[in-house]
């Protein structure tokens, strides 16, 4: 079945409120890890996940860092204007490009309470040693395009740090406190551009690292900005009437050339966003290996490619085409979009194993699970219900080896 033809009903469970966890526990690595290898389930603590990690395996993670995407301005009447910061304006070249601009920015948006942004009407914050503006510049679909001007030499990122509040995600049903700020936060975090956490990155602490290393595990990193998209539901009732939402993704010569390296003892990707970022680069290898020239400025890996490209490439071939095709345009590192949607019906070139939260029922990211499980991810969830696992972002999460 192609994937366009996936009725969302299919994929979707009970979820209590009472399960989604709200705050995080007070040890990162205490959450508890459900471990499927190959139909089998076992318990244990995040702390221990090494020992589930068979030595000379690559382990790659998400090195993305959530900005404080959240402004709030308040009104000379009263009412408060939420501007959500979703991605910079397409007229940057990347995320870290917009996030250096002094002065003003153009970002696009969504406003909550945009009905009482009345044409014309300039919004400020006012801090110590600058004040921040807001005003419409376009109105897109489902989007405001705004223009952001600050009085002073600070970064855009400087600016959000300062004048911003952490974007927890909105089933949480709650406002962000000052533990947020560190927690809704990796320990290996380092870009800046995230309105959300790779969240299966959170369990991840400087001891679990030091026994990944102790072990002879070897770690990676790579880059992709996660957008509000990862919390939109599939509305509509196949897969054919869904948009995926495209992330900025950067990934390193260097890395790419580890990843060829240890595809004979294993990849694992820590999250989904690191999943889809490895899994893209296959793709954009296949193109170019196809005479395909992917749109680097644009989405490199469409939602549908992994489906309707007829390729016989191994996967080695494909990075190692990737990773000379940067060498000769002289470009140390991969710098694009991707919407690679992964979903039952693709089969997985880079990634052997994936670490992971429990995701939202009818989600993209529960599609990417059961792409790898096929139906047994119901009973990987079914297990977690019935065993007080705490679910979604600062929830409990689970290795997964197909």
């Amino acid at each position: 079945m192609h994937p366009k033809d996936l009725k969302i009903e299919d994929y979707t469970y009970e979820l209590p409120d009472e399960r989604i966890a709200k705050y995080p526990l007070a040890e990162r690595d205490a959450s508890k890890l459900l471990v499927y290898n190959k139909g089998t389930l076992s318990e244990d603590s995040y702390r221990n996940i090494a020992e589930y990690i068979p030595k000379g395996t690559l382990m790659v993670f998400n090195r993305t860092k959530v900005v404080q995407a959240r402004l709030l301005f308040k009104k000379e009447t009263g009412g408060v204007i939420e501007v959500f910061c979703l991605e910079p304006h397409e007229q940057y070249g990347d995320v870290q490009t917009a996030m250096l601009q002094t002065h003003s920015v153009l970002w696009n948006c969504i406003i909550g309470g945009a009905s009482k942004w009345k044409h014309g009407l300039v919004l400020e914050q006012k801090h110590e040693g600058f004040t921040l503006k807001a005003a419409i510049a376009n109105r897109g679909e489902g989007y405001f395009t705004i223009e952001l001007i600050w009085d002073t030499d600070l970064s855009f990122a400087e600016v959000l740090h300062i004048a911003g509040k952490v974007p927890l995600p909105p089933y949480l049903h709650r406002d962000a406190d000052l533990s947020d700020e560190e927690r809704y936060q990796t320990i290996y975090a380092k870009e800046k551009g995230s309105v959300a956490a790779p969240t299966a990155g959170l369990h991840f602490t400087e001891h679990i690292m030091g026994n990944l290393q102790q072990r002879g595990i070897d770690t990676a990193f790579v880059n992709l900005h996660v957008g509000a998209g990862t919390f939109m539901p599939v509305k509509a009732e196949t897969m054919q009437g869904h948009t995926m939402h495209a992330e900025w993704i950067h990934v390193d010569v260097d890395t790419i050339q580890q990843l060829i390296a240890h595809l004979d003892t294993g990849i694992v990707a820590v999250g989904t966003t690191t999943m889809r970022t490895l899994e893209s680069l296959y793709w954009i290898g296949a193109k170019l290996l196809n005479h395909i020239v992917p749109d680097f400025t644009g989405y490199a890996v469409n939602q549908w490619d992994p489906y309707e490209i007829e390729t016989t490439v191994d996967t080695k071939t494909a990075l190692a085409a990737l990773a000379d095709y940067l060498l000769q345009n002289k470009q140390s590192s991969l710098v694009t979009k991707t919407q690679v949607l992964i979903a039952p019906g693709y089969s997985n070139r880079v990634v052997k194993g994936l670490v992971t939260n429990f995701h939202q029922p009818q989600s993209t990211l529960l599609l990417l699970v059961a792409s790898m499980l096929g139906d047994d991810w119901r009973r990987l969830y079914n297990y977690a219900l019935q065993h007080d696992y705490r679910f979604l972002s600062y929830g409990d999460g689970c290795l997964l080896w197909p």
